[in-house]
């Protein structure tokens, strides 16, 4: 029989607020691509340190928002047409 590891997915418990190890993974991402977008900045000419702190930003903000807009459409959306 096979066994399977136990992981908590909750990282770090702060009072009522739980950090998830999926949470923490989309920070980890999103730092990397914009050490490595600055990084590639500074090397070729085209984008400024500027463009590409508004590219995270705003990726990280389509992130979060779609990934509410799409658990409403696919898991909630009877609850959505009641209210």
């Amino acid at each position: 029989m096979l066994t399977y590891p136990n992981i908590d997915p909750v990282a770090i418990h702060l009072g009522p607020l739980q950090v998830h190890w999926y949470g923490l993974m989309y920070l980890l991402a999103f730092l990397c691509a914009w050490g490595l977008a600055s990084y590639r900045a500074k090397q070729r000419d085209g984008w400024t340190s500027d463009m590409v702190s508004d590219l995270v930003f705003y990726g990280a903000l389509g992130v979060v928002l779609g990934g509410r807009i799409g658990y409403v459409l696919f898991y909630e959306f009877d609850k959505f047409l009641e209210n």
